[in-house]
């Protein structure tokens, strides 16, 4: 009863005032007839409350959005399954979903006639131009009586989330090299180096012939090895992304760190149908696709795209290299530079030696600086010239350039190199064969 009296409506506080005033001039003037009335107006909203309080309702809710993953502008629709499995009736029910304003207004619905086993179903869109992973909800529920006296507040714990992926263009192909590694026992070979008669062995499991034990390897390593009959080997790329903050320019969605996210998008889509295992990592040196070889290309490129969905400026000022190894020596590197600097010379050339090709995107960040010019200074051009120095091959992007069309320059830069010679050391993908 106190939360029901604390949840009287402006209205139901004036019938309680209206009444209370009522009965006080009727006492003073002498109106019995007056003081019936005053007593009806200020008890509507008192046995308002009285019902509504102590009405028992069990509402359900069920949220889904489908789909979870979509394209910057694409819209998504969220299904809401209302139930009430209380058993005397709640009266008017106004729901109100939470949603972060770049999906949209809130989304507001009215429902009545709510009784025991009441069931309903709701559905609105949501749309986002800005990529990100959103949450949606939680349903605030506000249950009020049909004369609008008394309002009572309720809310779920639930939310779902939405994962908005960077937009994407598609690039037509272009000469890549890369490494071909190990990935499994259930792909065909293909050997880059070598021939078919190389042997790598993996660890005995139950039900392997022992035919196949290479018993040197098995006195080496101290329990049984078996040869591989086929080796799985597969191309991998690592996808670099430069998202120091102070190597962009711009506000939101118009500046060049959304134009690189948005590239290197559309890279981890061309890479994935090219049959690639792509990994991808950010200038803070975090690898945000560790695994290699448990996904397929399509969940492979799914996992890229909601990792990029996420990715936000960093305030570290150098470009981190830890997670460059052994293991990533002689694999295809693809990067999406911002600004750089001198300073980011040993950083770039680390990269470009453990890579057995090294391409990039070089953003000229002034072009995105702000129209006034502030800032214009600090800002070089373009960092190609410092890349071309450091052995990658690169072309800049400019704001208004197509990135297909970029691709193709790039590719065509890459083929020249490769006429010319100066990339004797690049690991060529051959065709894919088992024995």
């Amino acid at each position: 009863m106190r939360e029901a009296l604390s949840g009287l409506t402006v209205r139901g506080r004036a019938f309680l005032a209206a009444g209370i005033t009522a009965v006080v001039c009727a006492i003073l003037l002498g109106q019995p007839t007056l003081t019936r009335v005053g007593v009806l107006v200020a008890a509507l909203p008192l046995l308002t409350a009285l019902t509504l309080g102590r009405s028992r309702y069990r509402l359900a809710l069920v949220r889904q959005v489908g789909p979870q993953t979509v394209t910057a502008g694409q819209p998504a629709t969220v299904q809401l399954t209302m139930t009430n499995e209380g058993r005397t009736p709640s009266g008017v029910l106004m729901l109100e979903d939470h949603v972060p304003y770049v999906l949209g207004t809130r989304p507001r619905f009215v429902l009545d006639g709510i009784g025991h086993g009441w069931r309903r179903h709701a559905a609105y869109q949501v749309r986002s131009d800005v990529r990100g992973r959103y949450e949606i909800g939680p349903m605030s529920v506000r249950v009020s009586d049909p004369f609008g006296l008394v309002e009572l507040g309720r809310s779920f714990r639930s939310t779902a989330s939405l994962t908005v992926t960077p937009r994407t263009v598609p690039l037509p192909p272009i000469p890549l090299g890369g490494a071909w590694t190990g990935s499994g026992d259930n792909r065909p070979r293909a050997f880059a180096i070598g021939s078919a008669e190389d042997v790598t062995v993996r660890e005995y499991r139950r039900g392997d012939d022992l035919r196949r034990v290479h018993w040197r390897s098995s006195a080496r390593v101290g329990e049984l090895m078996v040869r591989r009959e086929e080796q799985p080997w597969q191309s991998r790329a690592t996808l670099f992304v430069d998202n120091r903050m102070s190597a962009h320019q711009g506000q939101g969605i118009a500046s060049s760190l959304e134009a690189a996210v948005s590239a290197a998008a559309s890279i981890a889509v061309h890479l994935g149908q090219r049959g690639f295992t792509v990994r991808l990592v950010t200038s803070s040196g975090d690898d945000l696709s560790t695994t290699w070889h448990t996904r397929d290309p399509e969940l492979n490129t799914r996992a890229m795209l909601e990792a990029l969905a996420v990715v936000q400026p960093v305030t570290n000022l150098r470009i981190d290299t830890g997670w460059l190894a052994e293991s990533t020596h002689g694999g295809l590197l693809l990067a999406v530079i911002g600004s750089i600097t001198e300073a980011d010379g040993p950083m770039l050339r680390r990269m470009h030696h453990h890579a057995g090709t090294a391409l990039a995107l070089a953003l000229d960040v002034s072009a995105w600086a702000p129209a006034s010019g502030a800032g214009l200074t600090a800002v070089p051009h373009s960092a190609r010239p410092l890349l071309v120095r450091q052995g990658w091959r690169a072309v800049t992007l400019l704001p208004r350039d197509r990135l297909d069309l970029v691709w193709q320059d790039l590719g065509r830069t890459s083929a020249h190199a490769a006429r010319s010679g100066a990339t004797a050391d690049e690991i060529r993908p051959v065709t894919q064969g088992t024995r």
